[in-house]
């Protein structure tokens, strides 16, 4: 059937969108405080690990992707995993120990004190992820949470939690990549202000 032109459904999600979106605003001293806690955890030779499940598995990928290949400045790749990637490791974990076990066995694994542990979670009581937070705090990195509004069980167990204004998981899936691009942009930025400030080393623009 064709669609009606005179159909809202596209203004009403672009306007939901936007209202979203301008709510984040006021998430940006979090955003800065977290980018900086990202910048020297990486800088002292630690690295961020990103998980969730779904679209947000795919934020995790898209994320830590941004820091080990690069954002918008050329530089060094920079130390970050996501644990949604390894179909051998995801598979004999979901089928010796269960499904909420496949974050928090991969961060006792690979998670050391001074890491940062980033769960993703629209709901914020994804009991995988829950586990996984609770695991890397247990460890002693710094955990982060994305997640909706309420932050769930997830949010009040993290260190910092990002509340995406909204329940609808399309909008805070939105928010949640603005957001890690945001976090993104802002270790980039503090790396090469770095290196400017101690080896005359100019950041080069990449045009994607």
């Amino acid at each position: 059937m064709p669609i009606d032109p005179s159909s809202q459904v596209f203004a009403a999600s672009l306007d939901d969108h936007l209202e979203v979106i301008r709510k984040l605003r006021t998430s940006l001293p979090l955003l800065e405080k977290v980018s900086g806690r990202m910048f020297e955890a990486i800088c002292a030779g630690h690295k961020v690990l990103w998980f969730g499940n779904g679209g947000s598995a795919a934020d995790a990928q898209h994320l830590a992707a941004e820091l080990v290949g690069r954002f918008r400045r050329e530089r060094r790749g920079l130390a970050s995993i996501a644990l949604t990637t390894d179909t051998s490791v995801l598979t004999a974990i979901g089928n010796d120990y269960g499904f909420e076990r496949m974050f928090s066995r991969q961060i006792e694994a690979l998670c050391a004190p001074g890491d940062v542990a980033v769960g993703i979670s629209t709901s914020g009581n994804s009991p995988n992820v829950y586990a996984g937070v609770m695991k890397a705090r247990e460890i002693g990195a710094y955990t982060f949470a994305m997640t909706g509004e309420s932050g769930g069980r997830i949010g009040h167990l993290a260190d910092g939690c990002l509340r995406v204004a909204s329940t609808e998981a399309a909008r805070i899936q939105e928010a949640h990549i603005l957001a890690g691009h945001l976090l993104c942009d802002a270790i980039e930025d503090l790396h090469c202000k770095a290196l400017d400030a101690t080896s005359g080393y100019v950041s080069v623009g990449i045009a994607r």
